[in-house]
């Protein structure tokens, strides 16, 4: 393994300046849609910059960083599996009957 200095400090001001543009995403007047995909992206980039430097991931093996991605691959997965479950509107087997009213 290398020898390297890693600035945490600098990784810290990173996370921090991603953190605030999430919370300015939040308010922007723009579709739904656009707001979720913006904050994933950047959740997205603030996991792998703490994987990289506070996990030390980026120093390791290729074979490492394959393990690190494989539940991200694996929980993609599962998302767009039940995203059907999620949107499913339930259904009738048979109207239901009401007595007739009675009158007096």
């Amino acid at each position: 393994m290398a020898a390297t200095h890693t600035n945490y400090m600098a990784i810290f001001w990173w996370l921090f300046a991603l953190t605030i543009i999430e919370i300015g995403v939040i308010y922007m007047p723009i579709a739904k849609v656009i707001i979720v995909i913006l904050l994933i992206s950047l959740a997205l980039s603030k996991a792998s910059l703490v994987a990289m430097y506070f996990m030390h991931l980026r120093f390791e093996r290729r074979t490492m960083a394959l393990i690190a991605v494989t539940p991200i691959f694996l929980g993609t997965l599962l998302v767009f599996i039940l995203i059907p479950d999620h949107s499913a509107v339930p259904h009738r087997t048979r109207e239901e009957v009401r007595p007739a009213a009675v009158s007096h």
